[in-house]
C-alpha cells in the first residue's frame, strides 16, 4: 500500500478517475483473483440535489413472490436500498450511491453469490492504459473503492459494496455499482447470505 500512496495521492486517484468515465462496463475484465472492478468517479465538489421525498418505506409484496433467503431491493431513482429478512423481523432502509447513467445501470433480478469482507480492488487493463500512474492492485484499507465489505451479484462485475468517501452516498457516481456507507455494508453484509434475492428497479 506504501507504493501506492507514494505513486500519486488519494485526490489524485479521485480527480485522474473522472476519465474513466468513457469506458464502457462490458469491455472490463477480471483480474486472476477475481478482484475486478466498475468503480469510477465524478466531480463530487459539484452540489447534487437529493430525491429525499423518494426515500420511504416499501413493501416486499409488489417486488418478490417470496422472502426465501432474504430480498434486497434497489431503487435506483430514489437511491435507496432496502432489505427484507426471510422471516420479515428485519426490514432495513439504507441511502446508496447510483450508477453514473442509464447505459451503465443494469436493472432486473439477480442474487448475492459471494461475500467479502475487506475486499481488493484492481484497475481493469483499459484503465492502467489511460492511467498508466495506478496502482494495478488495492488491498484492504483506507484508499480502496470498495469498502469495507462487498456483495457480488450474479452479474459479473456488479457489486453491492462500501465506500470510504461519503461524499458518493446519495449521488449517481459508479460505473454500475451500488455504494453504501461502511457502517451500512457491514450491516447488511451480516444480515445477507449466499443466495439472497437482489432487485434492481
Amino acid at each position: 500500500m506504501s507504493k501506492f500512496n507514494s505513486s500519486m495521492s488519494r485526490r489524485g486517484f479521485l480527480a485522474g478517475s473522472t476519465t474513466m468515465l468513457a469506458a464502457p462496463a462490458l469491455a472490463q475484465t477480471s483480474g486472476l483473483d477475481g478482484a475486478e472492478t466498475v468503480e469510477v468517479e465524478r466531480d463530487l465538489s459539484e452540489v447534487v440535489r437529493r430525491n429525499i421525498s423518494s426515500f420511504r418505506s416499501l413493501s416486499w409484496q409488489p417486488y418478490f413472490d417470496t422472502l426465501q433467503n432474504g430480498a434486497c431491493l434497489v431503487d435506483t431513482t430514489s437511491r435507496a436500498l432496502h432489505y427484507w429478512s426471510e422471516d420479515q423481523s428485519v426490514y432495513k432502509l439504507y441511502p446508496t450511491s447510483v450508477p453514473l447513467t442509464e447505459d451503465l445501470t443494469r436493472l432486473g433480478r439477480t442474487s448475492v453469490v459471494r461475500k467479502v469482507e475487506g475486499p481488493s480492488w484492481r484497475p481493469t487493463p483499459s484503465m492502467r492504459i489511460r492511467n498508466p500512474e495506478w496502482p494495478e492492485f488495492v488491498g484492504p484499507g483506507p484508499d480502496n473503492p470498495l469498502g469495507t465489505h462487498a456483495l457480488y451479484l450474479s452479474w459479473t462485475y456488479y457489486r453491492i459494496h462500501g465506500t470510504h468517501d461519503t461524499r458518493k452516498i446519495g449521488r449517481r457516481s459508479s460505473n454500475g455499482c451500488i455504494g453504501l456507507y461502511n457502517e451500512h455494508i457491514a450491516e447488511l453484509f451480516a444480515l445477507t447470505k449466499v443466495g439472497t434475492q437482489v432487485l434492481l428497479i
